[in-house]
Parts: structure tokens; sequence; C-alpha cells
């Protein structure tokens, strides 16, 4: 006598019926693209023993090959981080020489927009409020700082920048990148110190906004002397 066969195992309730070995193979043999588009399957099969003498699909190598890939995605996500932060301390070194520069000025509108920009390496820097209560300082539209900034928010990096002829002015053309901080002066009206660069790396979108920030209260201490 034969041994008992094992009986078919019922699909869970709900579950989607997959389709036999021979549905597969057919499946694979009228589209042979379809693991080539879809490399992340390969990490998921187990490979076949390479049969020597035989011109078969080299599995093992195609999966050896998508983990490469994986590999050399990683490898750039944590290369590009490592550049952020050596940016981000880059910029922090910059931000502390700027506040030295306004401890000792006289004119602190005039160390933002003519000292700052080569403390920092950027192109341009302006201070600008919604109601200005000093001369050279441009207006802004009301509501604008708030629109600019979003809520909550007291420095962005813009890797777009807009409105760029009413935040930089003349260096307009120049700016690729920019910086909006706020100015928290103590009269409350809304003040906006706009940063415009030409090289990306002088303002990272990473890292960046709270030492900004920082720098948009050292003005505003500043202007309160």
């Amino acid at each position: 006598m034969t041994g008992a066969q094992p009986l078919p195992v019922p699909p869970e309730p709900g579950a989607v019926p997959l389709p036999g070995a021979e549905a597969v193979t057919a499946f694979l043999r009228a589209n042979p693209d379809f693991l080539a588009e879809r490399p992340d399957l390969f990490r998921a099969l187990t490979p076949p023993r390479r049969i020597h003498g035989e011109r078969l699909a080299d599995h093992m190598a195609a999966m050896l090959q998508a983990e490469r890939r994986r590999v050399r995605s990683l490898e750039a996500e944590v290369d590009a981080a490592v550049t952020a932060g050596r940016a981000g301390h880059g910029l922090t070194i910059r931000v502390r020489l700027a506040v030295l520069a306004l401890m000792r000025a006289q004119d602190v509108v005039e160390t933002v927009t003519q000292e700052l920009p080569a403390l920092l390496g950027v192109e341009t820097c302006t201070l600008l409020a919604e109601l200005p209560d000093r001369r050279g300082i441009p207006k802004l539209p009301r509501g604008l700082v708030g629109t600019l900034l979003g809520p909550g928010r007291d420095a962005v990096v813009r890797a777009a920048p807009t409105e760029v002829e009413l935040l930089h002015q003349e260096a307009a053309p120049l700016v690729l990148r920019d910086a909006l901080v706020r100015v928290p002066v103590w009269t409350g009206q809304p003040t906006l110190m706009a940063l415009g660069a030409r090289d990306p790396q002088a303002l990272p979108t990473r890292q960046a906004t709270a030492t900004l920030a920082f720098l948009g209260r050292a003005v505003a201490a500043a202007l309160a002397r």
C-alpha cells in the first residue's frame, strides 16, 4: 500500500490563489524581460546551481548585479549625508564669524549687507521688513514674511528661489539658492534676512536651519542695541 497523500492546505479566507508552476513558467516565457525589469526580485529568489556547458541565464550574476546596485545606492546616500554634514559644519563656523562682526558693528544694516556676504560665503545678504523702522531696509508687502517662511519656521533654505528680484534686488541674477531667516526685532514688525548664493554648497539644505535661525536672533539683538 502506498502512503496516504497529504491533503491540500485550503487557502486562507480572502487570500488570492497563487498560480501554479506551469502558469508561472508560461508567463515568464511570454515575458522574457519581466525579471530584468524587476531586479529586486533576484534578492528573494534562490539561485540554481550553475550547469557548465549550457547557455543558461546566469541567475547568480543577476542577483549579484542587483545587490551591487543596491549597495551603490546606499553608498551614494551615505556620501550625500557626509557631504551635507561637512557643509553644515562649515556654515556653523561662518555664522560664528558673522556673529562676531555683529557684536562690534556700529551700523548693523551696513554690516549685514556689506560684511556678512563675504563671511558667510554668499553673494548677497539683505535685511527686509514689512514696516521698516530705519533707513536702508527695503519694504516688503504685508504678510509676505509669513508666507515665505511658513508657519512655525524661523529659517528655510530654498533650492528653487522665488521672488528673487524683490528679495535680492540687483544680485538676483547671481542667486541659484537662497536662505530666508526671520529676524525677531523688538518692535514686532515682520523682518527678514535674505541670503543669496551662487554656490549651492554655501547654503546646505540639511543641518542649516537651526544655525541660520540663531544668526537671525543675533541680528535682532544687534539691531536692538
